[in-house]
């Protein structure tokens, strides 16, 4: 598995969504890229942070512009 498969895989690994043999691929890889774990560290604190946030809605005109930001970003 590359880096940039655990990039693509990290919530599927996150919500325990991968099969078998892609989870086990997934571990062998963090077993050798410290990149990777850190990537992972980061991404469970991230969960953890988002998951305090206040549940009140965006004002409009930013959740828009979060949205276009993010479709350009994924082009």
């Amino acid at each position: 598995m590359t880096c940039q498969e655990i990039t693509e895989l990290v919530t599927d690994y996150l919500e325990r969504s991968l099969s078998l043999r892609d989870r086990l691929r997934f571990r062998w890889h963090l077993g050798l890229c410290r990149f990777c774990r850190a990537f992972l560290r980061q991404m469970r604190t991230t969960i953890r942070i988002a998951g305090r946030l206040p549940d009140e809605p965006l004002p409009q005109a930013l959740e828009t512009e979060l949205l276009r930001r993010f479709r350009d970003f994924r082009r």
